[in-house]
């Protein structure tokens, strides 16, 4: 059977050591029957792979970008390899930059290092995971800061669809709503419970959990 890209990642999650099926309290507080750990990306290879998988999203939604942008620190290695990604598999080169943490104030001096954007830049933000939000809201005041930059969205390899502890509204739908942000997402929670009933992965004894995780906490 020939798998789709989105099947082929959740395989690479699981294989890589960061989707994890079991009971784990996370730092909501909420019991989760999954995990997902991406600081268990550690080498050449899996970088490799994780920047073709956010590359095929980019190229899936045919977004329109000048420059990839990876929040300090763990965007940057993201956003470098779907970069090298973009122009190797897709033929698309773009430009990347990443920021840091304190303004440099000797040699080059500047904010970002990378691409310098420029006002109109059609920007594109590329994350991990994103549980409340925060990468989005500490880079805005950063890019705007440094120009008058359109941001044409936001990637990340996995969309929990799960409501925040005050909302009804997920993560994603809380950026869409208060930035006006589309959000990209690799997989979602949907996609995982699907490849295990598909057997893409295994893991069935935890479909009820997840089918029941979801109904509590899930968004459409």
């Amino acid at each position: 059977m020939s798998l789709t890209y989105k099947q082929q990642f959740i395989k690479f999650m699981v294989q890589s050591g960061v989707l994890k099926f079991g009971q784990f309290t996370l730092k909501s507080g909420r019991l989760a029957p999954y995990f997902i750990n991406t600081g268990n990306y550690k080498t050449g290879s899996q970088l490799s792979k994780l920047g073709e998988y956010y590359a095929a999203c980019i190229a899936e939604h045919k977004i329109d970008a000048q420059t990839l942008v990876g929040p300090a620190y763990k965007g940057i290695p993201l956003a470098v390899s779907a970069a090298v990604s973009l122009w190797n598999n897709h033929n698309i080169d773009v430009n990347y930059c990443f920021d840091r943490k304190e303004v440099k104030d000797h040699g080059e001096g500047g904010l970002f290092v990378g691409k310098q954007i420029e006002d109109g830049e059609k920007v594109l933000i590329i994350e991990d995971v994103m549980t409340s939000g925060k990468a989005l809201r500490e880079i805005l005041p950063k890019l705007e800061q440094q120009a008058k930059v359109n941001v044409v969205g936001m990637v990340i390899s996995v969309d929990r669809m799960e409501k925040g502890l005050n909302s009804d509204l997920s993560a994603v739908q809380e950026v869409y709503r208060d930035f006006g942000i589309k959000v990209y997402s690799i997989v979602t929670m949907q996609d995982i419970i699907d490849a295990i009933e598909q057997g893409i992965i295994e893991g069935k004894e935890y479909l009820t959990a997840m089918k029941e995780y979801r109904a509590q906490y899930g968004v459409n």
